[in-house]
């Protein structure tokens, strides 16, 4: 039994976030489901639960919250470790060891169990969660969905009766949410009680008893897991939600209005073959489309982009778009290749003339201490008034001095944006652009996407997210094993291919 009585919070040093006078009650062996957009308090009612609040987050609290008998203000952290287990948006976030069996065991262990106890949990959870190929197995060589599988095993092996999920698919592809899906299931079969905060609706929608929908920090809205599940697109959409049911993440109203140039031409691309494995060899010639071993992790000898359009790059799980998007824009030096456009070509260092990559982690490619310098360090010459206006087209301007540390998440990658303009790349690439986002945010980016697209710009966007791609998407790119498989408009008429490779993916 989950009880949230009254409680008032807000985080120290800051006016935004926190939750208002929140009041909760979650029955033994119930599964809730947290919606609304980002900055609800969606999260801080899951730090309550947790004891992350007043524990690790500091600010100011009144209310109470009770979780089987217990009093999460008066509680320490660890001895909350069995009664509650968390798993969040980034499993890297929760990682204590370095390899899979160690984090398995880690909470059994850290709590004092038995050798024997911590032997059987680890079994069990191994073969409930069908575990036993990620074994003895470092964490850095996991995917991002096996890392996923591997922190719920983590939370799995404390044997909690309480099981929060905080944004859980973020950063999963569609195959690795089947997964997810799956393992939520069994601990509801189990009995477990389940909170989950999500932006993607579709994959838990019949699995909630209950939805609650969170907006300024308040419980606004509340229905039944059958009354939420006969609610259609329009109705999610007035209120800011994505889509709750697969089908409704393939939608082309969008495009109906939608121009493209005609005339604006291709960009082509040649002959990218790469390979992350280092091979001791006494003669290496790089680049090569011989591969007798079949050992290239990248078999691209050419395609086109249409210029002035947004394309889709889809494909599984480490199928190669990453790879794809780094060769093109020159990071992978093992890589060679070639870009032509408009009679010319580009190799090597000239590449990086004509793209620019926006990575799904911003915080990578942002080095300066104001968002004014970050733009101005794209450009051959500076400009204080070009930069003025691309800022202003992002509406950015107001954070010209501001630090780019400072800024969110969206607001980071529109400085990456703006540093991409600024360098006057004709072709831009996105990896991820959306993951985490809310549906308010996710459209923000397919509008921006088409905005850079209808000013000129060829776009190749690198995606999980088949929501976006209905949005702002001209055409599909499919990869998969490093190759090239389809490459279609995307229109009414293919609009059920797309459909057909992510909702196969969820098995």
């Amino acid at each position: 039994m989950i009880r949230i009585q009254n409680v008032t919070f807000q985080y120290k040093g800051s006016e935004q976030g926190g939750v208002r006078d929140i009041s909760l009650s979650v029955h033994e062996g119930e599964t809730i489901l947290l919606c609304g957009s980002s900055g609800s308090g969606k999260t801080t009612v899951m730090r309550l639960i947790n004891g992350l609040i007043p524990h690790y987050y500091k600010g100011e609290l009144s209310g109470s919250v009770m979780v089987d008998g217990m009093d999460i203000g008066n509680t320490e952290l660890y001895d909350l470790a069995g009664i509650v287990g968390t798993v969040f948006q980034n499993p890297r976030s929760q990682f204590f060891s370095v390899d899979t069996d160690g984090e398995i065991v880690f909470g059994p262990e850290n709590i004092g169990l038995q050798p024997e106890e911590i032997r059987r949990r680890k079994d069990l959870v191994t073969e409930e969660m069908a575990l036993s190929s990620l074994l003895n197995r470092s964490l850095f060589e996991l995917s991002g969905g096996e890392k996923q599988r591997i922190a719920c095993a983590s939370v799995a092996a404390l044997l909690p009766k309480n099981v929060l999920l905080d944004e859980p698919s973020s950063n999963l592809d569609w195959k690795a949410i089947g997964n997810l899906r799956r393992v939520i299931q069994r601990w509801k079969e189990q009995g477990k009680t389940i909170l989950i905060s999500e932006h993607r609706l579709w994959y838990v929608q019949d699995l909630v008893d209950r939805v609650l929908f969170i907006r300024n920090g308040q419980i606004e809205q509340e229905w039944s897991g059958t009354a939420f599940r006969a609610m259609d697109g329009a109705a999610l959409q007035r209120m800011e939600l994505r889509a709750s049911t697969v089908e409704q993440n393939f939608s082309l109203t969008q495009h109906e209005n939608r121009e493209t140039n005609p005339t604006a031409g291709e960009i082509c691309f040649k002959d990218f073959y790469f390979n992350y494995e280092k091979k001791q060899r006494l003669f290496h010639r790089k680049n090569t489309q011989n591969d007798p071993d079949g050992h290239l992790t990248l078999r691209v000898p050419d395609f086109c982009l249409r210029r002035g359009c947004v394309t889709g790059l889809i494909g599984s799980n480490g199928a190669g778009k990453t790879t794809l998007l780094r060769c093109i824009c020159g990071l992978e030096k093992g890589c060679g290749g070639r870009i032509e456009l408009n009679g010319q070509r580009y190799i090597g260092k000239k590449k990086l003339s004509l793209c620019y990559l926006v990575m799904q982690d911003v915080n990578h490619q942002l080095f300066t201490d104001s968002v004014e310098g970050e733009v101005l360090l794209s450009m051959d010459r500076q400009d204080s008034k070009a930069v003025s206006e691309i800022l202003a087209s992002l509406n950015l301007a107001d954070y010209a001095g501001t630090h780019p540390m400072a800024l969110s998440g969206g607001q980071k990658q529109r400085v990456a944006i703006a540093s991409a303009m600024a360098a006057k790349a004709e072709l831009l690439l996105f990896d991820e652009p959306t993951s985490g986002l809310d549906y308010v945010h996710m459209c923000s980016v397919a509008k921006l996407l088409r905005n850079l697209a209808e000013a000129g710009k060829t776009i190749l966007v690198s995606t999980h997210d088949p929501e976006l791609l209905s949005l702002c998407a001209d055409d599909i790119l499919h990869i998969e094993g490093g190759q090239i498989t389809e490459h279609y408009d995307l229109n009414k008429d293919t609009i059920g291919k797309l459909g057909a490779f992510f909702t196969e993916q969820i098995g």
